[in-house]
């Protein structure tokens, strides 16, 4: 994990009605550098009995380092529990995806194809291994928190809770129907792979371009 300075910053590129520009206050933090790889979750299964991932590839010696997919919220809070962490806030999960200079894209304010896995160069293949696009790395130091995979965070989604955010550590909502996703995924085009960009999705489905990262307190 990265250690995420407490501190203000834009959040929100106002590029859609649901993501206007607005200031928050996030205390310090931990957030992983990874995604969470297929050898992780495999372990995961093993030691705690829960359900594996709705896939065939998860298993296979040659993509234990790609991110896990096919997994829904509720197994990312599992996992996120097992391992005595949890999942970003979508507050800390774009603060640590932007850096420090608050950028549109992990590397800058431009789209770069060649600083992500998406659609326009995946060729046939889906994800890539987690350490993948090294020269798309945050400011913070986070790979792949565009493209690769769509990552759970721990907030509902509410397309208006923009306007009324807590200045100070935004939760979310306190419901809702779906989860917010983050970072666009393989299948992603460029305008949602954008660090600002809000996806979401019921909490209990699966897919294979969905997978999480972990976060947690500090100290």
């Amino acid at each position: 994990m990265v250690y995420i300075p407490a501190g203000e910053f834009e959040m929100g590129d106002g590029e859609d009605t649901d993501c206007p520009k607005h200031v928050v206050n996030v205390s310090g933090y931990w957030i992983g550098v990874y995604a969470v790889t297929n050898g992780q979750y495999l372990k995961f299964v093993r030691e705690s009995g829960h359900r594996p991932p709705g896939n065939t590839h998860w298993k296979e010696v040659a993509k234990a380092d790609h991110p896990v997919v096919d997994v829904s919220w509720e197994d990312a809070v599992a996992y996120a529990t097992w391992s005595e962490c949890r999942l970003p806030t979508e507050a800390e999960w774009e603060k640590a995806a932007r850096g420090p200079l608050g950028l549109k894209y992990p590397w800058g304010d431009e789209f770069d194809g060649s600083r992500c896995r998406y659609n326009g160069n995946r060729g046939n293949e889906t994800t890539c291994p987690v350490y993948g696009y090294g020269e798309g790395v945050s400011g913070y130091g986070l790979y792949n928190s565009s493209g690769n995979v769509w990552e759970w965070v721990s907030d509902w989604y509410d397309g208006n809770f923009y306007a009324n955010s807590p200045r100070g550590n935004p939760q979310g909502p306190n419901s809702g129907s779906d989860r917010v996703l983050r970072g666009g995924g393989w299948d992603g085009t460029p305008a949602n792979v954008r660090s600002a960009y809000r996806g979401r999705n019921d909490p209990g489905f699966r897919g294979n371009g969905l997978g999480f990262r972990l976060s947690r307190t500090y100290p």
